[in-house]
């Protein structure tokens, strides 16, 4: 029976890097940096640490709109009401959910651009993969008479 610091040891080893990386000869032989290394160089954590810094960015740029473009405008349609000031007072708590309506747009607006994004990714992935397919595989002259000495040999002539 494991005591419990090897098993706490054990499960963040299966938990973070998987069995087979416990189980792995190459693994026992490396240091520490070099295992943080391979994992902070993988392509796919470097893809969502830039996903998420663009996407922070994206959701600024957006409240940013919202708060002093967009709710402004739509207040004067409104009859000149301050969405952050709207509120209802209940007892001595004012619950203002003009600050969450402002949050609703943006989460709106947010959700539309990254649906626009992935929508053209996928829209490239599909045109990629169509030029992909449209392309005939060429073959060399000497793999097509083999290919003919073979079928030859299967007729038994």
């Amino acid at each position: 029976m494991l005591d419990p610091e090897s098993y706490a040891l054990w499960f963040s080893r299966v938990t973070c890097n998987g069995l087979t990386d416990i189980l792995s000869s190459k693994r026992k032989n490396m240091s520490m940096i070099q295992e943080f290394k391979e994992f902070a160089m993988k392509g796919s954590l470097i893809d969502m640490a830039v996903g998420i810094i663009i996407g922070a960015a994206v959701g600024k740029m957006v409240s940013t709109l919202v708060e002093n473009i967009l709710m402004p405008i739509i207040g004067v349609f409104m009859g000149g009401v301050n969405f952050s000031d709207l509120s209802i007072t209940v007892g001595d708590a004012a619950i203002g959910y003009g600050a969450f309506i402002q949050s609703m747009i943006d989460f709106l607006i947010v959700a539309f651009v990254i649906f626009i994004i992935l929508r053209a990714i996928t829209s490239m992935k599909k045109k990629f993969e169509e030029e992909k397919t449209e392309e005939p595989a060429v073959v060399a002259e000497d793999v097509k008479l083999l290919e003919e000495i073979r079928d030859l040999l299967k007729q038994g002539r």
